[in-house]
């Protein structure tokens, strides 16, 4: 009697082929993924750049110098109280042709930006502590907040009793206001890492100061970015102040003591070019410093499109 083969017939794409052909496919999608992830947004042309970035804070000064020169026109004030924009542009220009333009505004962002350096050190070492430390929390955490709160003006007659007329007196001050800064916002930062990231930093044996370098730190870096410019804004304040109130040869000529002996010669051109020095400093400061730094924060995380 003639047997009959019963066993199962595979087909060409037997069970190799299939894993292959299912791994080909999960292959494909992930090539897929990452060239999604992968894709850049392509760089606009320099005039596309200059007319959305560059355009609308050009006008913005415009309207704010045509506003001005309205309102000197219109004499709605005495020419003592509101010179026009020429006026001032001719006080620069008398501050430049003394060649002392540079070095008064080189004092102040030499000082403010040594003084934030030095805040940075001391500010992040305290906000680590405060943040992981729950009885220092409780104790200095409150202090921490109303210290930030704590005009910076208020330091400087205690700073000026304390350590005389000098440099130091003015790094005292901008320590004062911009450390608790610092500190706090690391300390927000921190308490929005994930507890995943935490406990994966010590499953892989990162604790310790090594934790806080490679995984705390890192995780909390929006909130700590967003304490250095605060801390920044803070420094640069608190040096305005203590360059209007203190007074000395030795301490060489600021912003702020420019701006102060203006007030005294009453020369109205004069403060209004002094406040315009310190906000262009403020700015400069934050689109080339921090703009750059955030926008790469950004990038990394995948909040912002390469290209841009």
């Amino acid at each position: 009697m003639a047997s009959t083969d019963t066993s199962p017939v595979l087909d060409k794409t037997g069970p190799t082929d299939a894993v292959g052909k299912d791994a080909g496919d999960t292959a494909g999608v992930g090539a897929g993924l990452d060239a999604l992830d992968s894709v850049n947004a392509q760089r606009g042309s320099l005039g596309e750049a200059l007319r959305t970035k560059a355009l609308p804070p050009l006008v913005g000064v415009l309207v704010v110098l045509a506003l001005w020169q309205g309102a000197y026109s219109a004499h709605l004030t005495s020419t003592y109280k509101l010179p026009s924009p020429a006026d001032v542009w001719r006080s620069g220009q008398d501050l430049w042709y003394q060649g002392t333009l540079f070095s008064i505004i080189w004092t102040s962002v030499w000082r403010g930006l040594s003084g934030f350096l030095l805040a940075v050190v001391i500010g992040t070492p305290i906000g680590l502590v405060v943040a992981r430390i729950k009885p220092v929390r409780t104790a200095i955490g409150p202090v921490l907040q109303g210290l930030q709160s704590l005009p910076s003006v208020a330091w400087v007659p205690a700073a000026v009793i304390w350590l005389g007329i000098n440099d130091q007196m003015m790094y005292a001050v901008i320590l004062l206001g911009a450390v608790p800064s610092i500190a706090n916002g690391l300390v927000a930062g921190i308490d929005q890492v994930p507890p995943l990231f935490l406990r994966a930093g010590r499953t892989l044996g990162a604790t310790g100061l090594t934790g806080a370098r490679h995984v705390l730190i890192p995780a909390a870096l929006p909130g700590y970015l967003a304490g250095l410019k605060q801390g920044w804004a803070f420094s640069w304040r608190s040096l305005m102040a203590a360059e209007l109130v203190a007074s000395s040869p030795d301490l060489g000529r600021g912003l702020g003591r420019f701006l102060e002996d203006q007030r005294e010669f009453s020369d109205m051109s004069g403060v209004l070019l002094g406040i315009i020095l310190i906000l262009f400093v403020g700015i400069a400061i934050e689109l080339l410093v921090f703009t750059p730094v955030e926008r790469r924060v950004l990038r990394n995380r995948g909040l912002l499109a390469s290209g841009k």
